[in-house]
């Protein structure tokens, strides 16, 4: 059914096994979003008549099992990518009228929704940073092969137990996306390398390493996406300013925040002008280091005024486009072209198509570098 690739369906409570044949053969479309910002999800289609199987069989497991556990695998050119890891959180059966078939949507998210079952309110981590709360708090769920990666901060913060305790708030996940923002980092599960691993990315957008091959347009026979568009915001760029209190005089003193990250090095060589002034009143009342954090996530919200969008044949492309990670652009002109950073891929799989749309982002205008891997 699915020509030029391989299409692979795992499912089962907390250690997932190949679906039987008969799943396959019924599923009529796929849909997975990964996104670097927002939680990830995806949707399956099943069509089959009334008297199949699996009329009950997904229903019986989704019933029985509070946790069914989905891994959705994607096989391009021998190479296998493992495009969502996650568990169901929605069914929807529409019988079929008149002779028609029936359709089952089962919609999930990914395994961010296992860390936000539970609500652990008050528990204490004396003495910890922040990297090291999250590592201990991702070491709960390693059963779903979840490894933690905790890039640390520029200002660590290590609380002093005589001074203040730190307590966690609500739900695993929304005590992490807490401290995440509070640094300027993002917090995901990022699924494989291999079914059934993931990596819990707890850092800075990673904008270095390798990039992925050139999105090309307009380049005649070399062109391998479909629509390709891109924005450049002017208006919406700060420059945050933090108040770090003398701890003799009391007296706060204002701290301007430059848009100069290490942890996120840029990606065009001419940036949006600054255009608005952003303080933060309420970071007097915090340690040096903590007030330094988030006047760094502040401007790092803002730093980003390029946007493009578009889609992509992935059969063309070569392989699956991977959020989260770098990118290369070709012939959308000098402007435009160079390394930008994959905010959001949405894959739609159905039988003989393979198409993804895509957002991307990066700091300003004009590429750093002359040339981008093709």
């Amino acid at each position: 059914m699915f020509d030029g690739f391989h299409l692979t369906l795992l499912a089962g409570p907390v250690v997932p096994l190949p679906t039987p044949k008969i799943a396959i053969d019924a599923l009529q479309s796929v849909k997975v979003i990964s996104s670097a910002t927002a939680e990830s999800g995806f949707e399956l289609v099943f069509s089959f008549s009334s008297d199949s199987p699996l009329n009950t069989i997904f229903l019986l497991a989704g019933a029985q099992t509070p946790l069914l556990r989905v891994v959705v695998v994607a096989t391009i050119n021998a190479v296998p990518t493992v495009l969502m890891d996650g568990v169901m959180t929605n069914h929807q059966y529409q019988p079929g009228a008149a002779g028609a078939v029936s359709t089952l949507t089962i919609q999930g998210k990914d395994l961010t929704k296992v860390m936000a079952l539970q609500d652990f309110s008050g528990l204490p981590y004396p003495a910890m940073p922040i990297e090291a709360r999250v590592a201990l708090i991702v070491a709960k769920y390693a059963m779903f092969g979840l490894i933690p990666l905790v890039i640390p901060s520029l200002f660590t913060d290590v609380p002093v137990p005589v001074d203040r305790i730190p307590t966690h708030e609500g739900t695993d996940l929304q005590y992490i996306q807490s401290l995440a923002r509070d640094v300027g980092h993002v917090f995901y599960i990022e699924p494989g390398p291999l079914p059934g691993a993931n990596v819990a990315y707890f850092g800075p957008p990673i904008k270095i390493g390798v990039p992925q091959p050139a999105l090309n347009i307009n380049m005649d026979a070399h062109t391998n996406v479909q629509s390709l568009n891109f924005r450049f915001e002017t208006g919406e760029t700060s420059l945050p300013v933090v108040f770090i209190q003398n701890p003799i005089t009391r007296i706060p003193i204002p701290l301007p925040i430059p848009r100069l990250n290490p942890l996120q090095p840029p990606l065009g060589v001419l940036p949006a002008p600054i255009t608005n002034i952003t303080v933060l009143h309420d970071t007097a009342r915090l340690s040096p280091p903590a007030a330094l954090s988030r006047g760094v996530a502040a401007a790092a919200r803002s730093q980003d005024a390029v946007s493009g969008s578009g889609s992509l044949d992935v059969l063309r492309y070569g392989r699956a486009l991977r959020a989260r990670q770098l990118v290369g652009v070709r012939g959308a002109g000098l402007a435009f072209d160079g390394l930008y950073y994959v905010d959001q891929v949405t894959t739609t799989i159905k039988p003989g198509e393979f198409k993804q749309d895509f957002n991307l982002s990066r700091n300003g205008i004009v590429s750093i570098t002359p040339v981008v891997p093709a």
